[in-house]
């Protein structure tokens, strides 16, 4: 394996093991037990289990990124269309894992933004970048004619942010993906205004 594959191998790994069991709970020798990696190896990439977490945010985001541009950005479809599209992704997601992990981003945000002031403005940056890609999306489909012209684009995006994050806690939480379906169906019809 290259350097950089080990690195990438330790945050994957770590990315994984913290999605379901918290950052707080999962320790290091965990993590590199399950990558198959010396402890040295870890210590050569990251100076500390926080700058591990940085790194796991900066990547995931940087993932994620690239998954909302395809969607949000796909001109095959209706902005409306790709807004159902990011939305089908999420339940996708969500089964597969049985309903236990949620977004990485959201689940580190209610551990650890209260408790530290460097992931909390890490993760404030990630889903600000989120939240400006919705609201491009948003902006787009009034252009196109697609939603109401009095909709506060921005406003839409936060909506659709919290509202996601909190629809992805409770699918946990029930252990079903009816609150975010819900949330989905409510997000179109009540504030899109779109069937």
């Amino acid at each position: 394996m290259t350097t950089n594959d080990t690195r990438n191998l330790i945050i994957q790994t770590g990315a994984d093991l913290i999605g379901t069991k918290g950052f707080g709970a999962t320790g290091i020798n965990g993590i590199l037990t399950v990558a198959g990696v010396p402890k040295g190896s870890f210590y050569h990439y990251f100076s500390s289990k926080n700058d591990f977490g940085l790194a796991i945010i900066d990547t995931f985001a940087d993932e994620y990124d690239a998954k909302l541009d395809r969607i949000l950005n796909d001109s095959s479809r209706s902005c409306v269309d790709r807004l159902r599209a990011y939305f089908d992704t999420g339940f996708e997601s969500m089964t597969d894992c049985d309903c236990t992990r949620g977004c990485l981003m959201g689940n580190l945000g209610q551990e650890l933004a209260g408790q530290n002031e460097t992931f909390r403005v890490r993760l404030d940056k990630v889903f600000t970048g989120w939240e400006k890609r919705f609201e491009r999306c948003i902006s787009d489909a009034q252009t196109a004619g697609d939603i109401d012209s009095n909709i506060n684009p921005s406003d839409a995006a936060s909506v659709l942010l919290s509202g996601w994050e909190g629809a992805l806690l409770r699918s946990k939480v029930v252990k079903s993906t009816d609150p975010m379906e819900r949330f989905a169906r409510v997000f179109f019809t009540q504030y899109l205004g779109v069937g």
